[in-house]
């Protein structure tokens, strides 16, 4: 059954989960490519036409409503502003590397769109990247399953628990990246409101 379901689902759910975020369900496919629900090549190939595709949109979409994009969030526009500087510095190491810095998957490539980098060689370098990206995480978790079934034996048994164990994961990884973005996003509202200055109202004399 679950065999049957990944074969009609899986390679869909990892498409969409790359395209907007990725790290948690390429891990999870990985797994499963080990435990022979679904193939390796295709997983790779799958999480790679996925980021490739979300981070293009997101830097073309950059290009034409970079500022009205990071402006819709205090930490939006905080985090905009500092990857402007780093792309600024060194604009091609982070056109590859951008993908396994934590919490600028979304916001580098606006940043990056927004800077006028050039649309032809972005389209280069964010394909190495995605490749490197896919080829490293998605043989990354294969291999975490072979090591498991080295520590444990025949994995079968506790196949559902370790699925469970990253689902888990996965979603305390959402949960933590939400609570820290929903600080984040209330100290800058406090500090923007802080820097506005205040109107005191005239006395006046008669």
């Amino acid at each position: 059954m679950l065999q049957q379901f990944l074969h009609d689902f899986g390679y869909f759910a990892l498409f969409l989960g790359t395209f907007f975020e990725g790290e948690t369900i390429l891990v999870l496919a990985g797994f499963l490519a080990f435990r022979g629900y679904m193939d390796i090549s295709l997983v790779v190939l799958v999480a790679f036409c996925g980021s490739y595709a979300g981070d293009q949109l997101w830097y073309f979409m950059g290009r034409r409503h970079g500022r009205k994009i990071l402006a819709r969030k205090p930490r939006w526009q905080a985090m905009g502003d500092r990857a402007l500087e780093h792309i600024r510095r060194h604009p091609d190491i982070w056109v590859l590397s951008f993908r396994f810095v934590y919490g600028l998957r979304t916001v580098m490539p606006v940043a990056i769109g927004l800077s006028g980098y050039p649309p032809r060689r972005y389209l280069l370098l964010n394909g190495i990247g995605a490749a490197i990206w896919a080829l490293a995480l998605g043989a990354a978790a294969y291999h975490f399953g072979a090591i498991l079934e080295g520590m444990l034996g025949n994995i079968k048994r506790y196949e559902l628990w370790v699925l469970g164990a990253l689902l888990v994961l996965g979603a305390l990884l959402w949960l933590r990246r939400y609570v820290r973005n929903r600080r984040a996003e209330r100290k800058a509202a406090a500090l923007a409101s802080q820097a506005q200055p205040a109107t005191e109202p005239r006395n006046e004399q008669h």
